[in-house]
């Protein structure tokens, strides 16, 4: 009687462990063909609208490879190594390790260096060597201290680097937050509509100066915000719902 109930018990306990493994693959597997399904492919672009004349385009692509007449990238406050070792992407899906490379190390140089310090809406203008980027010129935005980021800071940084494009007088502009890149957690959707509602209030007051013939012709035609692969499609909402309340305006 002993044996049997023993057996009894081996038999269910393989059971279970049988039943175990098998929901933890299909679920495993499950998770990696959701993961694949929601990745969008490096080069995809979208018009995902227009706001006073000006079309706002989601694009998959690191901001080295980017075309445009101007990039802006976002840092933080400089730590040792933060863009290369973790919480920070791996090299192969970090735009911003790609972007310094593509300028030998001139970012990570002057960040470590103090030239640069990456204070919160601290810009620095780069001239890239022609052929080591897609755009003519590279405009880094600080972002502070990455212990106490805040999105709302976005809508700052968004109108800065509009200030700065229209400046510039060039007609195509992309803006990279490097966020995900840096490892911070942000609310995707959140920082991308942040990004481009800050970005029309000083394209706004701008217009408005040229209106009373105090201010140059605004050249800027196209704003491009960049996102990674894993997530267009959530910025996209976030971009589509500035869309929605800057023309509602």
């Amino acid at each position: 009687m002993q044996h049997s109930i023993s057996k009894y018990f081996n038999w269910s306990k393989a059971m279970l462990t049988a039943f175990v493994l098998t929901t933890s693959v299909t679920n495993f597997v499950s998770a990696q063909t959701a993961t694949a399904e929601t990745k969008t492919a490096v080069g995809t672009t979208k018009n995902w609208g227009t706001v006073d004349g000006v079309s706002i385009v989601g694009l998959v692509q690191g901001p080295s490879a980017a075309v445009a007449d101007l990039q802006i990238a976002c840092v933080f406050e400089y730590t040792d190594g933060d863009i290369f070792n973790s919480p920070a992407l791996p090299k192969d899906l970090n735009g911003m390790v790609h972007l310094d490379e593509a300028l030998k190390g001139i970012i990570t140089d002057v960040r470590k260096s103090g030239k640069f310090q990456g204070h919160a809406l601290e810009t620095l203008l780069i001239s890239p060597p022609k052929g080591s980027l897609s755009s003519k010129k590279l405009l880094l935005i600080g972002l502070g201290d990455r212990n106490s980021f805040d999105a709302e800071l976005m809508k700052e940084v968004g109108s800065v680097a509009m200030r700065e494009a229209l400046k510039l007088k060039v007609t195509t502009a992309s803006f990279a937050s490097d966020l995900k890149d840096a490892g911070i957690d942000s609310p995707t959707a959140l920082v991308a509509e942040n990004v481009v509602l800050g970005a029309f209030d000083a394209y706004r007051a701008q217009s408005y100066l040229k209106s009373k013939s105090f201010s140059d012709e605004l050249k800027l035609k196209k704003l491009i915000l960049l996102a990674g692969p894993a997530f267009f499609t959530v910025a996209g909402g976030g971009i589509q719902d500035a869309i929605s309340k800057l023309n509602a305006k």
